[in-house]
């Protein structure tokens, strides 16, 4: 019996993206100053919810506001480089939800995902160390049954991925992967601007099984 000494091909089958931007500080740094003039004075307004005492969050339309006009320009633009990326057929979409998130020291966001969306983002306004990761969690359940012991944490045995950010950092991933954020565990607030994108007439062009009838 002849065996072969070559090293095996390893095939990556449905990879999941995680499209990231990094703004230039000239695009980002005003922007940011703009942006979080408007978030401070919301929180002065008493607008928004706190839950815990450590975390904050806006209403869920902000994208409606004039004060984020100029980051909903560069979220759409994203949104558009992302479908091309995905080569996604000329469809129209739109923001569904837009959303600010402020983290003070230990405050954390447990694991979850944006339903009823296709895509899901976050724009960060205010990452300092120790509040400068977001978490991706496998979304395959089934690897779970069994979970032997392992020497070391690679790409192919782990179940989350910790991405590291930073100000000026635009995110965009498929809106049902699972994600998370660590507590804070530095003395400053993390500030980050959330927002979910749905085709504009999905109901009428896309919802139609793709199937044929028997």
């Amino acid at each position: 019996m002849v065996v072969s000494t070559s090293t095996p091909d390893i095939v990556r089958i449905f990879p999941t993206f995680v499209w990231q931007r990094r703004l230039e500080p000239a695009c980002y740094e005003p922007l940011d100053q703009d942006l979080m003039a408007y978030v401070d004075g919301l929180i002065r307004s008493g607008d928004g919810t706190r839950s815990g005492g450590a975390a904050w969050q806006s209403g869920h339309q902000q994208h409606g506001k004039p004060e984020l006009a100029a980051l909903i320009a560069l979220i759409e633009q994203a949104a558009r480089d992302v479908l091309i990326f995905l080569k996604v057929a000329d469809a129209s979409f739109r923001i569904t939800g837009c959303w600010i998130n402020v983290l003070a020291p230990g405050g954390s966001h447990a694991m979850h995902s944006h339903p009823n969306n296709f895509l899901s983002g976050v724009y960060y306004l205010r990452s300092p160390t120790g509040a400068d990761t977001i978490n991706f969690h496998d979304p395959r359940p089934q690897t779970a049954i069994i979970r032997p012991p392992v020497t070391e944490l690679t790409a192919y045995n782990t179940d989350q991925v910790v991405l590291p950010v930073s100000e000026g950092t635009l995110l965009m991933f498929p809106a049902w992967l699972p994600h998370s954020v660590s507590a804070n565990t530095s003395a400053q607030q993390r500030v980050s601007i959330s927002f979910n994108i749905m085709f504009t007439d999905y109901d009428e062009i896309m919802s139609p099984p793709l199937w044929g009838l028997p």
